[in-house]
């Protein structure tokens, strides 16, 4: 090989090597962006006439959560300012592979009225869909944000049958289970033994308090006055996207639960946002309307994550891998449960100084792709966000590809599990920990009580009652699988369109109604739009207006 021919080689395998890198250092695909937000309304006209109304102001949304079930991904848009016509979207993915889709109201423009309290959602934040086809929407009931923050609304669960897009239950909580300062921005959905035996949880973020709501018993209970809720004093200054704050009263906010164990429950975790620690805490103690006054030492305070680790979202899979977002990293960690909790055994699965500027959700689907939506809250709220900028985006991956090649890829050797590890809480009770088989998770005792138990082989499936077609033929999921690293064109198989996908659409504007069939449901159908316009009142929203 001659000096030109040798020149030649070293230039190309320079250049191998760093497209190789380039393509394996971004492990998440962006799907969609957007510079702002836009909703699909039925018409262009009724969008211009909004747009003049103020009803509508698109610098002034905001995604905040996301959730995949079927063929749709939800988005939810807080109203912290005015102009929001829609808190809980989604995009339709049959019809949107990628780009920057209008979101879509869900189930319709009706239900999306601010202020119509037993009607509709007024502001929704993180949502979970849960393995028997129901969506769980908590509405705060709340427009503004801070200082400017009103309440035409109680606090009430609401949660959809995804099969027929109607809504199946709404629950106001108690009054007892609020406080003058309560936000609630994160829930958590516990499946038991069936459908019917199924538990939300509810993080009070400025109340200190975590709330349970029993499906079943349709009735709820708050934990409150635990330490373990409140926020660290030494954790409360952030610096993200170059800018420095302090959100030192933020208490519990981020929720994962694990898998079901032995005994038939699960565990919580939960972070307090002003916080670089995790807690843990069995479900057969939060299950337990009576234990709401006496269950301080059941609960469980882990190692911290290490320096700049707040974080706001957490899952954890099937299989006990957790993942969360590292607001002040602009990444995505990881934990296998059944490693320690220490930073040791904390991994990254993907970081982007520009494209995940405050990941705000995280979520793994049916199918174990992860979803992860991140929209630079801080710059939008203390700053000016630049909108000729893309400022939201929705990025996926599998997470087998995710965790690949990092410390929570328990099938790689070099990070194999240790049988037993003991380490001293902040109070100084000794926290046992001690490794299951087959990477389902730990065993945490405190003082002689068994947070959870090894996972269960036969833990009874939910029943069929309220199991839909979707998930009723799903295949049997199978154990994670080595991948390669998908390329940026990377998408997911998308599930068949369902057929009747929410039948009508309302918009509510300046006190008029416009119902419609709405090609934006129905694209099978051209552009047959009937519209049809009647006089109404739409509540407290317009009357603010």
């Amino acid at each position: 090989m001659n000096a030109k021919s040798r020149l030649t080689f070293i230039i190309l395998h320079v250049l191998y090597c760093f497209v190789s890198y380039v393509q394996a250092a971004y492990k998440l695909q962006e799907r969609y962006s957007w510079t702002e937000l836009d909703f699909a309304f039925p018409n262009n006209a009724l969008k211009q006439q909004a747009l003049a109304s103020g009803d509508y102001i698109p610098q002034n949304g905001l995604p905040v959560g996301v959730e995949h079930w079927g063929n749709r991904l939800f988005v939810t848009v807080p109203r912290w300012r005015d102009g929001i016509p829609a808190t809980l979207t989604y995009i339709n993915m049959d019809h949107s592979l990628t780009g920057s889709p209008e979101l879509i109201p869900y189930p319709d423009w009706r239900f999306n009225t601010a202020g119509d309290c037993a009607n509709s959602i007024t502001t929704a934040y993180r949502i979970r869909a849960d393995e028997c086809g129901r969506l769980w929407v908590l509405d705060t009931g709340t427009v503004g944000i801070g200082n400017t923050t009103q309440n035409p609304c109680p606090y009430a669960v609401n949660v959809f049958d995804l099969q027929t897009n109607t809504r199946i239950r709404r629950y106001v909580l108690r009054p007892e289970d609020t406080n003058a300062n309560t936000f609630i921005a994160n829930t958590a959905v516990d499946i038991g033994k069936n459908c019917d035996d199924a538990y939300a949880y509810f993080s009070d973020e400025l109340g200190y308090g975590l709330i349970v709501y029993s499906w079943e018993q349709n009735k709820s209970w708050r934990f409150s006055a635990h330490s373990y809720f409140f926020p660290d004093p030494l954790r409360g200054d952030f610096n993200i996207a170059g800018l420095n704050f302090q959100w030192g009263e933020e208490g519990i906010f981020g929720l994962a639960l694990s898998p079901i164990r032995s005994d038939g429950y699960r565990t919580l975790f939960f972070s307090p946002l002003a916080s670089h620690r995790q807690f843990a805490v069995s479900t057969r103690i939060l299950r337990d309307e009576t234990r709401v006054e006496d269950s301080f030492h059941d609960f469980v305070v882990l190692d911290e994550r290490g320096p700049n680790a707040h974080t706001t979202s957490h899952v954890m899979s099937d299989d006990g891998i957790e993942l969360f977002n590292l607001i002040d990293q602009n990444a995505v960690g990881c934990w296998h449960s059944s490693m320690p909790y220490t930073p040791q055994f904390h991994g990254i699965v993907d970081r982007d100084d520009v494209g995940l500027v405050f990941p705000a959700d995280v979520k793994i689907d049916e199918n174990k792709n992860v979803w992860v939506l991140s929209d630079r809250m801080p710059v939008f709220l203390l700053s000016d966000l630049d909108y000729n900028d893309v400022n939201f985006r929705i990025y996926t991956a599998p997470l087998s590809s995710l965790i690949e090649n990092t410390v929570c890829d328990i099938r790689n050797n070099v990070y194999g599990p240790s049988n037993s590890v003991a380490s001293s809480n902040f109070y100084g009770v000794s926290t046992a920990i001690s490794t299951n088989i087959a990477g389902y998770g730990p065993q945490v005792n405190l003082g002689g009580n068994k947070l959870y138990g090894s996972p269960s082989v036969n833990v009874p499936r939910p029943n069929t009652r309220y199991l839909k077609p979707y998930q009723a033929q799903q295949p049997i999921k199978p154990a994670v699988q080595s991948v390669i690293t998908p390329n940026r064109n990377y998408l997911p198989p998308l599930a068949n369109s369902q057929r009747g996908e929410a039948a009508k659409a309302f918009v509510f504007n300046n006190g008029l109604s416009y119902e419609t069939g709405g090609p934006h449901l129905f694209p099978n159908q051209g552009d047959g739009l009937k519209n049809y316009v009647t006089t109404r009142n739409s509540g407290w929203w317009n009357q603010q207006r």
